[in-house]
């Protein structure tokens, strides 16, 4: 948990801290670690909190800068119908499988203002590979095929967005949007290491070490 925290203080709440009159979205509550700390920037910066889980989270906090939604994160309509047209900052801690991931990023990322943020929770695989249970294969195999499809994203979208990692604790992918474009879909990002060059390569490595 402290490693968590260190990570949220480090590399979210300390680059957006500064935001004036913020809007946040965040979507993933538990234990409310994230939301006590976002309600801190809202009381320093006036600025409102918006929080989604399918739990009833509401006794987490009370705060009027405060509004918690119980629903689905992908429950798109009806969120809309509640938060404001246009967000500051997005904190996606929900479900962690790809192909969620990408359709909750793909859907808010045009609620989000220029120069705006979008924060992804659990990226890292690391935490996972050594010395752990078998059932820790979810949050490993998730968390490196969410990775993956983030550079997915971001290969066909350079342009338009920033991209930074953190590798604390279960990683964090710090996004910084740059442009008001539309997102180009993602694309497949082939490993040059089965390309013939690189076969090559390996066989004339083997050659020169004997």
């Amino acid at each position: 948990m402290f490693d968590y925290e260190n990570k949220l203080n480090e590399n979210l709440f300390n680059v957006i801290k500064d935001i004036s009159n913020p809007i946040i979205l965040e979507l993933g509550v538990q234990s409310g670690i994230s939301t006590k700390k976002f309600l801190k920037i809202c009381d320093q910066n006036d600025g409102r909190l918006y929080s989604v889980d399918i739990e009833d989270c509401s006794g987490v906090a009370n705060n009027y800068k405060w509004r918690f939604i119980q629903s689905r994160d992908d429950n798109f309509d009806y969120i809309r119908s509640i938060i404001p047209n246009k967000i500051d900052v997005l904190f996606i801690d929900t479900l962690h499988e790809a192909k969620h991931v990408e359709n909750i990023f793909f859907y808010y990322y045009n609620l989000i203002k220029k120069d705006g943020y979008v924060f992804i929770d659990d990226i890292s695989h690391l935490p996972y590979l050594k010395n752990k249970k078998k059932t820790d294969f979810y949050c490993a195999i998730n968390n490196q095929e969410t990775f993956n499809k983030i550079l997915e994203i971001y290969s066909s979208n350079y342009t338009n967005f920033s991209l930074n990692f953190s590798f604390q604790s279960s990683g964090l992918a710090i996004i910084k949007k740059k442009t008001d474009d539309k997102l180009n879909l993602p694309i497949k990002i082939k490993s040059s290491k089965f390309f013939f060059k690189n076969i090559l390569r390996k066989i004339w490595h083997k050659i020169k070490k004997k």
